[in-house]
């Protein structure tokens, strides 16, 4: 696959004309870890739980780097830190289960969020699919796909999977309950009871 690879590729994608650069006045140029970090503490993202298995055991890891790139065919995209005790067994895996939290799962993520604990030790919490990867029980949407790709960022990776299969609620939005986003070091309810427009 050479999606992300066409992307980086593309000059343009790097390089802005200099006179457009120079026309806003607060653009500075460069910017530490900490600026990176804190410009970046301030976009609420969604939640997941992403799974795996490559044949030692079952990792976890809490995501809000989860994105879709593509319907036809079913692509998303997300990041592994080279920090992450999941990230070794994620990169030897050749699948992966993506779980989308709400607000009932905010235990889940932040459980898979600590480090040093033992995600599966309550055995009632997770299953294991019939092909082989494990998932927990609880939330309401579960992806599982083929890793077809991989692209190294910095000190993280990002891992394309095609969707095989899926568990999603049915259509009724009213039915759902409030996704669960991460914003400024919080996890929040996404309120739709409070719509902008």
């Amino acid at each position: 696959m050479t999606m992300l690879s066409n992307i980086t590729s593309d000059r343009r994608f790097h390089e802005a004309p200099a006179a457009a650069l120079a026309a806003d006045a607060e653009l500075v140029e460069g910017i530490s870890a900490d600026e990176f970090r804190l410009a970046f503490r301030n976009h609420a993202a969604g939640v997941a739980v992403i799974t795996a298995d490559a044949g030692d055991g079952p990792v976890a890891m809490t995501a809000t780097s989860v994105f879709s790139v593509s319907a036809t065919p079913p692509l998303l995209v997300f990041s592994v830190s080279s920090l992450s005790s999941a990230t070794p067994t994620i990169l030897r895996s050749s699948s992966v289960v993506v779980h989308l939290l709400d607000t009932t799962n905010v235990e889940l993520a932040r459980l898979c969020a600590t480090s040093g604990v033992d995600r599966f030790a309550d055995r009632d919490s997770w299953s294991v699919l019939p092909t082989g990867e494990p998932y927990f029980v609880e939330p309401p949407v579960r992806l599982r796909g083929e890793i077809v790709n991989t692209l190294e960022a910095g000190t993280s990776r990002l891992i394309v999977v095609n969707v095989t299969h899926a568990k999603a609620p049915a259509d009724d939005g009213d039915a759902l309950n409030a996704p669960l986003v991460y914003h400024s070091r919080t996890w929040l309810a996404l309120d739709r009871s409070s719509p902008l427009v």
